[in-house]
């Protein structure tokens, strides 16, 4: 990918102007589609040598922010999601990961399940050229499927890791999203213990084939629980946190876990923290064109972006050993080495204005997704997670407006059927949904996935007829 086509996408830092918009500004903005102006302004770079890290059990330095391989930047995202390798632009992963080992990142996560599939192999061609003591990879048991329940199939989706990383040692192998599903102790003790696959990576730890083992979290707290009650030795463990769900998790999603008490347990046990989603699926780095939250956090700081707030929360914790940002472009990932590097702790003053804008975010309505693909590729071929974000955004900018008589109902209805249009193809829309629910034991938020795109397409039908939903019902 060129640098004019990495300077064409999305930049976190723009958001911030949207603060200080005019009325008429802000609205020639989301008729556009629910979008705000993109650019680079991301120039100034710290020196390398000045990234923070933290310590894990072992004594090993990790650095604060770690690289996270979920969404890697596409040369074609329709043939991603059919799983071509091709789809992923190498290249740039390449210069991406080589950018960030020269500023002191260490720590790489991936996943067999990540970028269709694809991640792995990227990654392990990536760090391929650089001596093998220069970082620490992370992968994942993700045996989500029945298919993989088997202890052969587990063992072989094990094995598969080490040929496509290119390695004969994993630093940080976790058991992937326990507490996933409706019945999740079920699904829990299915795929690691009936099979005797967690007593296996423990004998792989003994051996020296992993050096650290742990689990990610999604769900249900009985299962976390129970994870750290069995006696095992965690070397870390891998949860959601960020300031809107350091208190307010189930206020976004009911079936969600507060962090506060997450890191709690995590902390008086002294398993160190890796953290997940600390910009909540971006939702905190573009924060959806909120206003009101953005005048606060430019009150508190003008040049901050909102990215770096997030991230700042998230490693303002002492028991967090590294935090995950993916970084699909190349300002994503110079931002977050600026964040880090070093990173400053929050005061109380800073907290508590988190805290406020926390609950600004809290009070829109938006579907919890963070945009993770879990759910890829549909078999019906919906584009899920950018039906969400459109959906989210256009909420989140007040451009969701059902009453016909309401004086933006114009202007929010072809801001949000233009948006659609230009982000998601027809054939790939809400309306295409055979609620067939293949996806939703796949989603870490557990989120209805079926009856979110009925009412979408609902919505969008009443907007089509200009009738609001209560006359389309009738």
């Amino acid at each position: 990918m060129s640098e004019e086509r990495e300077q064409q996408k999305w930049n976190r830092r723009d958001f911030i102007k949207m603060a200080g918009l005019g009325a008429a500004a802000v609205a020639s903005l989301s008729v556009s589609g629910c979008e705000t102006e993109k650019g680079d302004r991301t120039s100034l770079m710290p020196k390398p040598g000045q990234m923070s890290y933290r310590t894990n059990k072992k004594g090993e330095k990790v650095s604060l922010l770690g690289f996270g391989m979920m969404r890697l930047p596409t040369v074609d995202h329709k043939a991603l999601q059919r799983g071509s390798t091709a789809a992923i632009d190498q290249e740039l992963v390449n210069s991406l990961v080589a950018e960030a080992l020269e500023y002191g990142v260490n720590y790489f996560d991936t996943s067999p399940r990540y970028a269709q599939g694809q991640s792995e192999k990227v990654l392990g061609i990536a760090l391929k050229p650089f001596p093998r003591d220069k970082y620490f990879i992370a992968t994942k048991l993700s045996n989500f499927t029945e298919s993989d329940w088997s202890r052969e199939g587990s063992i072989a989706m094990y094995e598969q890791s080490f040929k496509d990383l290119q390695v004969e040692m994993i630093d940080y192998m976790l058991l992937h999203g326990i507490g996933m599903g409706d019945d999740a102790m079920k699904v829990f003790n299915t795929r690691y213990m009936d099979n005797g696959i967690l007593d296996f990576l423990l004998e792989q730890r003994e051996k020296g084939r992993i050096r650290n083992l742990g689990f990610s979290y999604h769900g249900d707290i009985a299962v976390f629980d129970h994870a750290l009650a069995m006696g095992v030795d965690w070397d870390f463990v891998q949860i959601q946190l960020n300031y809107i769900d350091w208190k307010h998790a189930k206020e976004v999603n009911t079936r969600n876990s507060n962090a506060e008490y997450l890191y709690g347990e995590l902390w008086k046990r002294k398993i160190p923290a890796v953290i997940m989603e600390p910009l909540l699926g971006g939702r905190l780095a573009n924060m959806n064109g909120n206003r009101k939250a953005l005048r606060i956090l430019k009150e508190a700081d003008p040049e901050a972006t909102p990215a770096a707030w997030a991230l700042r929360y998230a490693g303002h914790h002492e028991g967090v050993l590294t935090v995950l940002s993916g970084m699909t472009f190349r300002e994503h990932l110079r931002e977050n080495i600026a964040t880090y590097s070093p990173h400053r702790p929050l005061n109380p003053a800073e907290l508590d204005m988190l805290e406020t804008v926390a609950q600004v975010m809290v009070g829109f309505k938006t579907i919890p997704c963070n945009t993770c693909q879990y759910c890829m590729p549909c078999p019906y071929g919906l584009d899920i997670p950018t039906i969400f974000e459109h959906y989210n955004r256009c909420v989140s900018e007040e451009n969701y407006v059902e009453n016909i008589h309401d004086a933006r109902y114009q202007a929010a209805r072809r801001a949000f059927l233009v948006g659609y249009d230009r982000s998601v193809p027809k054939l790939r829309q809400a309306d295409h949904c055979t609620a067939c629910g293949r996806c939703v034991p796949h989603c870490p938020q557990r989120i209805d996935i079926p009856t979110e795109m009925e009412k979408i397409d609902r919505f969008v039908d009443a907007l089509k007829q200009e009738k609001t939903l209560e006359e389309k019902k009738a």
